[in-house]
């Protein structure tokens, strides 16, 4: 009788801790439950974020290219500003997504800021190349369409970006320059002028009548109306070489026909002097003994 008196009270508190533990575990389970809908609630909304700034985002440039060429802005403006909008709106986007899934954007700003010095040494190539994308924007040294040659390279502008220039050259390769070599290197536009000179040397073996090598000459670029008459064309001889008398023949022509005339008129030399009885030379090794 006893026992009993005394293992009641020990099974009543075992109960009443058994119950106790029973009741954190439930609450843990329900706090669980609700920070993974709420984590879940954050996921889902980021990702809806992420989906509609995307669209948005296509929406907005598609928005900013229509209204730069309602404008007439300049092609080379135009790629430039459309790079810098797409980069910005990306970045804003990011932000919102960090945001929705609860990181403390004020932090993040904080922490990006410093680390700001840190970045910016790291990325100090690709700092030159924005500030050089911004020096050519406002210089305007050549625009989309124009032939040039930078960095030992040629080939037509086809965009200006943020960063780099691309170019296409004569055999259809894309060529990326970073704009900050661009903007302090020398640049050679062959279409910032409408005119320009186009220079032949054309070899005639020795013997051969000068007035009658000019007169030829000058007949075939009076037949050729892309060549101008204003400023007249020039041809005298250049030098006594070793085995030709080399003559210099130079001609103004508009900027786009300049290499339509040159293989022509190579190629107009070479039949017309054949008519005409005057030799082209080629190398001669004299031995005496």
């Amino acid at each position: 009788m006893i026992f009993f008196l005394e293992a009641a009270p020990f099974e009543a508190g075992k109960g009443v801790i058994e119950a106790a533990k029973s009741g954190e575990v439930d609450q843990l389970i329900h706090q669980v439950i609700s920070m993974g809908m709420e984590a879940g609630k954050s996921l889902l909304l980021a990702v809806v974020i992420f989906v509609v700034g995307r669209y948005a985002i296509k929406f907005i440039n598609r928005m900013v290219a229509r209204m730069l060429e309602r404008r007439n802005v300049e092609p080379t403006v135009q790629s430039f500003l459309k790079s810098f909008v797409n980069i910005t709106l990306i970045i804003l986007l990011v932000i919102m997504v960090v945001g929705t899934l609860g990181v403390n954007t004020t932090s993040l700003a904080a922490l990006l800021a410093s680390a700001g010095l840190a970045v910016g040494m790291a990325l100090s190539g690709n700092l030159q190349n924005l500030a050089g994308g911004i020096i050519l924007l406002f210089l305007k040294p050549f625009k989309i369409g124009d032939f040039i040659e930078v960095q030992g390279v040629s080939g037509f502008v086809k965009a200006i970006q943020i960063f780099h220039t691309i170019l296409t050259t004569t055999d259809n390769k894309e060529l990326y320059i970073p704009n900050g070599a661009l903007s302090s290197g020398n640049i050679t536009n062959f279409n910032k002028n409408d005119l320009r000179r186009v220079d032949f040397t054309i070899s005639v073996e020795y013997g051969t009548e000068v007035e009658k090598v000019k007169q030829v000459t000058l007949d075939l670029i009076k037949e050729d109306e892309r060549i101008m008459q204003e400023p007249a064309p020039f041809i005298a001889v250049k030098e006594l070489a070793s085995s030709s008398v080399d003559f210099v023949l130079r001609v103004w022509v508009k900027a786009s026909d300049y290499w339509d005339v040159f293989f022509d008129t190579n190629e107009r030399i070479y039949s017309e002097f054949n008519k005409q009885g005057i030799k082209f030379p080629f190398p001669q090794l004299q031995i005496h003994q």
